[in-house]
């Protein structure tokens, strides 16, 4: 029996949840515009094994082992509020290379989003003990570590508990996610539609007026409307895009490529500790080192990937420093309409990656690991971006060469940030949010005072 069309009519259909989606249905909604919100996963948030290693393969795509096809892994979330339910909640402010190079200015919302959500380090207790160790070390060798923002208030927190577990989803209630703004946007009035795949776009006359899909995998729907914002990350917009006939997206492919360097102290080491707390940024080099280490389940099990000695480590893991590094890879590679990945390391991404594996080792040692016990973890990739390029398929307003078509995502980075991009991505929705406000609603909109921020 023919499945029953379910058909919406709306102004604005935003497909993803995640920081980019969320922004631009919370502010559209909140402007009283009628909004429909796609989201391809649900809401997991209520369920019992939120935040724990069960959750992570459940609302992970391949169960959490999405490989490139050069064996990096990318962990990506399909659920309300995307990836931010496993991020580590680190807030950094956007390149300058995005206004100077690209003519895309975020910086008023940037500054406007970091006041409404009272971002600012954690306090010097919360720390953590190995984390400092580690920044201390870095300062004394010559390092500029510093401690990180955070989009995370401990006092919203029965008991205050974060961990290297944080990466699994947050059960404390400390930390922020996208599914906040998603909240918002719902309660002003937009539609969330969850379990609902976005298959292509709808295109007529050089114009985006909708997109169809399924629900659950059967039921088929339509939604039109008179814009159309993708917001399904680095790998889901790019499919969504090819298949509705642009040949250019998902050629090319960055994701910050991650690593570890690990040692072992007579010290606690920091998985007991809130992840990202103090980093290192070396833009002359490209990389930004951080306090990072894999919850305790996940670290044996990436660590089979790097070779069958290396999950041995884990029995050294409660005295395990990490330090993480991320690096500003160059574009390569792609997406092919089958989904599948290719990132290859290039000749400068390898270089980077050993300039910071070196300075990582240095570091690890001056604050206490022993030399021998120190090594290089697996490649992975963390931020999918760069697959729908602003100053290619883009313009400075995020709308591609179809009228009325927009991206708000990750994709739309020009190149690899090195650095979280959470804080970015709230700045572009916001920045298109009045965009289209003012230049297809013709709602005069102002830049609007935040609200006071919350106490810590």
């Amino acid at each position: 029996m023919a499945q029953v069309l379910m058909r919406r009519q709306t102004d604005v259909a935003v497909v993803g949840s995640g920081p980019g989606g969320a922004t631009v249905a919370r502010q559209l909604a909140r402007a009283g515009k009628k909004v429909v919100l796609l989201e391809m996963g649900r809401d997991h948030r209520n369920e019992f094994y939120y935040g724990t290693h069960l959750g992570a393969m459940i609302y992970s795509d391949n169960h959490g082992l999405l490989f490139t096809e050069e064996g990096l892994n990318i962990v990506r979330p399909i659920m309300t509020g995307g990836a931010t339910n496993l991020f580590t909640a680190s807030a950094t402010r956007p390149p300058a290379w995005l206004k100077e190079r690209y003519k895309v200015d975020i910086d008023d919302y940037v500054e406007e989003t970091i006041d409404e959500l009272s971002l600012q380090p954690l306090p010097d207790e919360l720390l953590g003990e190995a984390s400092k160790r580690i920044m201390e070390a870095g300062l004394s060798l010559g390092y500029k570590w510093e401690p990180l923002m955070k989009f995370m208030n401990p006092a919203r927190a029965a008991k205050f508990d974060c961990s290297a577990a944080c990466m699994l989803g947050c059960r404390c209630g400390a930390k922020w996610t996208a599914n906040e703004y998603v909240d918002a946007a719902v309660a002003a009035g937009c539609e969330l539609i969850t379990q609902a795949k976005v298959d292509s776009l709808i295109i007529e006359d050089k114009q985006a007026v909708g997109v169809k899909g399924k629900i659950n995998k059967r039921t088929p729907f339509e939604v039109r409307a008179q814009v159309v914002v993708l917001a399904a990350g680095g790998i889901g917009t790019p499919l969504i895009m090819q298949n509705s006939g642009f040949f250019d997206a998902g050629n090319g492919l960055a994701v910050d490529t991650t690593t570890m360097v690990y040692g072992v102290s007579k010290y606690k080491g920091n998985a007991s500790e809130p992840p990202m707390t103090v980093a290192y940024t070396d833009d002359e080099n490209g990389y930004m080192l951080s306090v990072l280490i894999d919850p305790w389940l996940y670290y044996p099990l990436i660590m089979f990937t790097k070779g069958i000695r290396y999950p041995l480590t884990w029995l050294n893991y409660p005295r395990t420093m990490a330090i993480m590094i991320k690096v500003k890879d160059e574009v390569s590679g792609g997406i092919t309409v089958e989904g599948k990945i290719s990132k290859p390391t290039t000749v400068q991404d390898r270089y980077r990656l050993n300039h910071a594996s070196i300075v990582s080792r240095e570091t690890l040692i001056k604050a206490g690991c022993d030399p021998d016990s120190i090594f290089v973890g697996p490649l992975r990739g963390t931020h999918p971006c760069a697959t729908v390029k602003i100053g290619e398929m883009l313009d400075t307003n995020l709308q591609t060469e179809v009228k009325n078509l927009y991206i708000c995502d990750a994709s739309t980075f020009p190149e690899a940030l090195d650095r979280p991009p959470v804080l970015t991505i709230i700045g572009l929705g916001k920045r298109l949010s009045d965009h289209l406000l003012n230049t297809v609603f013709h709602t005069k909109t102002a830049r609007r005072v935040p609200a006071a921020p919350a106490e810590r």
